[in-house]
């Protein structure tokens, strides 16, 4: 009886000492302050396009009001896709987060299209803020016979399926404004899908292509330098990096299109991780390193909260996949 008395007693205290480490184990994770790690931000694009050039500002932003490293991951294909479907599938602890183009609502929707398995939904996102909104821009090389979109759209209707146009892969957001004035216009190109809006300007300038549509911040700098020449763009205003440049809609067209970039992360991230992350993305998108980066790209900060971004997304997204569906299925 004294030994069972005992073997009971020390039993009783071991018990008592587990559930107390547990306690504190438990109390010092619940008490980890994010972020204590470095965050990684999702670029689905190489670098040189949209996303990239925002993404780095604003990262080097957050890391500052962060105090801790956020660094750019380039995850290219598919138009996006690969790094979008990446950052849907992580871990939704606020250290993946995402910087994207309006492509993000085409993806999945163009899957459907081609008979694919959906490599995510948009509902596996929750949006943070947006950071830009730009029209893509018609470029062609300055050596180009085209001075104006009359004289390119008459050698095209001339001369069908003679000349190509890049893109940042099928149903991107250089290929999907294209094929909204070629629907529009009736003229045939053949298309040539890269893997971001950085090569496909290089294929532009190295006379792959015959033209493509981008966003200004990814062209304005080598517009500037003599190199290319914008015929048009896909706004319903003129654009401040480039005035002289008129729009489709003031050409009577009815067509619009914004490459926007918002900045998301996986559903299931704990609140408190988003509203620290609403905070700080206001901050970057009022830092003054940030405006003059992207001001000096020809793609001023066009900021939306959480709540007002998530409004903009469910709008464009179901004008995104109605394109999408006029558009149909392209190889």
């Amino acid at each position: 009886m004294y030994m069972s008395y005992f073997s009971q007693k020390r039993k009783i205290v071991k018990s008592a000492l587990s559930l107390a480490l547990a306690f504190v184990c438990y109390f010092s994770f619940a008490q980890e302050k994010w972020p204590s790690h470095p965050i990684t931000m999702v670029v689905p694009f190489p670098p040189g396009g949209v996303a990239d050039t925002v993404g780095r500002p604003v990262a080097e932003a957050l890391s500052r009001q962060l105090g801790q490293p956020v660094i750019i991951e380039n995850r290219a294909g598919a138009g996006g896709g690969v790094g979008m479907a990446y950052a849907a599938k992580a871990k939704p602890d606020g250290y993946t987060i995402l910087m994207t183009l309006s492509s993000i609502s085409i993806i999945p929707e163009a899957d459907k299209i081609l008979g694919k398995e959906v490599s995510y939904q948009i509902n596996q996102f929750k949006p943070i803020a947006r950071f830009t909104a730009d029209p893509t821009v018609l470029v062609v090389r300055a050596d180009s016979p085209w001075k104006n979109y009359d004289q390119f759209l008459a050698d095209m209707k001339k001369n069908p399926g003679k000349y190509n146009f890049g893109s940042s892969g099928n149903y991107g957001t250089m290929h999907i404004p294209m094929e909204m004035i070629k629907l529009n216009d009736q003229f045939e190109m053949k298309h040539i899908p890269y893997t971001g809006a950085g090569p496909a300007i290089i294929g532009l300038l190295g006379n792959q292509v015959d033209a493509i549509a981008t966003g200004p911040a990814s062209i304005v700098q080598q517009i500037k330098a003599g190199k290319v020449r914008a015929l048009a763009h896909w706004g319903d205003a003129r654009l401040a990096s480039m005035p002289e440049i008129q729009s489709f809609k003031e050409m009577g067209k009815k067509i619009e299109f914004a490459q926007w970039s918002g900045l998301f992360v996986p559903a299931g991230v704990p609140n408190d991780v988003i509203e620290k992350l609403r905070e700080v993305a206001k901050l970057a998108a009022n830092d003054e390193k940030v405006k003059t980066v992207l001001e000096g790209s020809g793609s001023p900060i066009q900021y939306l909260d959480a709540p007002a971004f998530q409004s903009y997304w469910n709008s464009d997204a179901k004008k995104m996949e109605e394109i999408v569906k006029k558009i149909g299925k392209v190889e």
